[in-house]
């Protein structure tokens, strides 16, 4: 089985605009068909309440023919249009989603942000992490979303294996970042979301990537947008993520990043499993 999972930062301008980014962007998702892939997870759709439309649906049909979509979008008392998850799967694939509510504070719960779906043989969770903020204001609340994150994959591995994947927002040792030296202050890289990752992982959970390449260094998940030599320099953050219940780790086959060539922000990640 192979999975795939992308923080697309906007769904609608990557299927819809003539802008040079959204070009870039369908490079990307042309190299995820590519890939040919059973199961894709999307973040950060910032689609509407009522979801893609036509038009934006005929255009992900046309990257991804013969998939189902299943997909959950912001609602009051949430912003319209913003966080949102997404998951396609191949047509025939027997599936239950749901799109769970955690008790998270603010309007966490309202944003669209964690898309589970069951396939039988395991839970395949799909997260977009609320991010910490500037300033750290919303660093309180980020805490307790992940404790209660990490309360409900334990819940679902009680039950069966687990296969969660996303941009967690949090690069979480120094190996994690180009520069931890000038960023123990910045969100996704305190030492509360650090510790919040920590805990998830010791709730039965691995890192697939670092459990194939171990203290590999200088390999990133996410460029500085605002930063025009971000990529270029590799100064970059992995903060997404492919985890497995540790009852399975030894079915992973692959783990790793897809080129998604000069689009700064976020690159797909990929999981092949036995």
């Amino acid at each position: 089985m192979k999975f795939i999972s992308w923080n697309i930062d906007s769904l609608n301008a990557a299927l819809t605009s003539d802008s040079d980014r959204a070009a870039l962007s369908r490079q990307v998702l042309s190299t995820i068909a590519g890939e040919d892939p059973d199961v894709i997870a999307i973040q950060e759709t910032k689609l509407s309440v009522a979801g893609p439309n036509k038009k934006q649906d005929a255009a992900l049909k046309e990257f991804f023919p013969g998939y189902q979509v299943e997909w959950v979008s912001s609602q009051p008392p949430a912003r319209k249009g913003y966080a949102g998850t997404m998951v396609l799967f191949r047509e025939g694939m027997e599936a239950k989603t749901t799109a769970p509510r955690i008790g998270a504070p603010d309007t966490m719960d309202y944003e669209g942000r964690i898309l589970t779906v069951d396939f039988g043989d395991y839970y395949f969770v799909n997260v977009y992490t609320p991010n910490a903020g500037s300033e750290l204001k919303r660093l309180a609340d980020r805490q307790i979303w992940d404790k209660l994150y990490a309360d409900y994959l334990a819940s679902l591995d009680s039950k069966k294996p687990v296969i969660a994947c996303g941009d967690f927002n949090c690069a979480h040792e120094e190996i994690d970042l180009a520069h931890p030296e000038n960023n123990h202050f910045s969100a996704g890289f305190t030492d509360e979301e650090r510790e919040g990752f920590t805990n998830l992982l010791n709730r039965g959970f691995v890192d697939t990537f670092r459990l194939l390449h171990g203290d590999i260094p200088s390999v990133y998940s996410w460029w500085a947008q605002r930063i025009r030599t971000s990529k270029i320099n590799n100064s970059g953050w992995r903060i997404d993520y492919f985890l497995v219940s540790d009852r399975i780790k030894e079915r992973v086959r692959r783990s790793e990043m897809l080129d998604s060539g000069p689009r700064q922000d976020h690159t797909p990640l990929v999981l092949e499993m036995d």
